[in-house]
């Protein structure tokens, strides 16, 4: 899905299939939260699945490496408290075994995504070939707005 026909560098983690595949565990989430009734933990539930693909954008648009890796394993984090929500909510019978099952498909997906991103940013660290700085001049592909 396209989010936004706007696009300049701070806007490439739209590009990434991790957070592209976030957003999509963050649409199944919501839909699972549905038959939940209690609103602190549908909200707790939504949250901390949003937090995945947020926390992927904001560690992009920070530009530092090691800023950078920090969200990512912020978002890491919510992943793992992420799938213990939807378990617990399964575990109550809240959620039916095949949408559980769904969920922990896309889940695994995003995570060993996640992963495999954080293990190349890693390596980048080490042979130092992350270069922080910003291009002199970065044309957007749309024109400024008067």
């Amino acid at each position: 899905m396209e989010y936004t026909k706007r696009r300049n560098l701070n806007r490439g983690y739209m590009k990434l299939d991790v957070w592209q595949r976030g957003m999509d565990l963050f649409a199944l989430a919501f839909r699972l939260a549905g038959a939940v009734a209690d609103f602190k933990l549908k909200s707790q539930f939504t949250d901390v699945v949003q937090s995945v693909s947020a926390n992927i954008a904001e560690g992009y648009g920070r530009r530092t490496l090691p800023e950078y890796l920090q969200f990512l394993y912020f978002a890491k984090g919510s992943l793992a408290e992420a799938l213990t929500r939807a378990a617990g909510l399964w575990s109550v019978k809240l959620v039916p075994v095949a949408e559980f099952e769904e969920f922990d498909k896309l889940h695994y997906e995003v995570e060993n995504k996640l992963l495999a991103l954080i293990g190349s940013l890693e390596s980048k660290r080490e042979d130092h070939s992350w270069h922080n700085t910003l291009p002199q001049f970065q044309q957007s592909i749309n024109p400024p707005i008067h």
